[in-house]
């Protein structure tokens, strides 16, 4: 059974539709408890390198070379196959990112990354 996977920033309230949440950045956001992240996961690990992060600084003009980098630490990360197979035991998951920008950012290349992996 193939997940159903969305992604909302983690300051937006949480709500049970949301299924499994997990955070998918590498940091924890600024301005929230842990208690008001009403987190199922933390997955820091695969979350795009420090060094990557910083780069990309959700500069518009680097996002295609970010996806494709990105990509490349997901499929050369030993951590992105086990977080595949959690994926793969929930209906659904929303992954959460607290950068401000809605349309770049890392959450929105793994949504991309594991529906293609689990379509395969």
């Amino acid at each position: 059974m193939k997940p159903v996977i969305s992604i909302k920033r983690i300051y937006d309230p949480s709500a049970t539709s949301d299924g499994y949440r997990v955070l998918v950045d590498r940091i924890w956001p600024r301005g929230i408890s842990r208690e008001e992240a009403d987190l199922d996961e933390w997955e820091k690990e695969i979350a795009p390198s420090t060094l990557l992060r910083k780069w990309f600084n959700h500069d518009p003009v680097r996002w295609e070379a970010f996806k494709k980098k990105y990509t490349e630490e997901l499929n050369n990360n030993e951590d992105t196959d086990s977080f595949l197979d959690q994926c793969s035991k929930h209906k659904h998951i929303t992954l959460l990112y607290g950068a401000k920008d809605e349309q770049h950012n890392q959450a929105v290349v793994l949504l991309e990354y594991i529906n293609k992996k689990l379509k395969s």
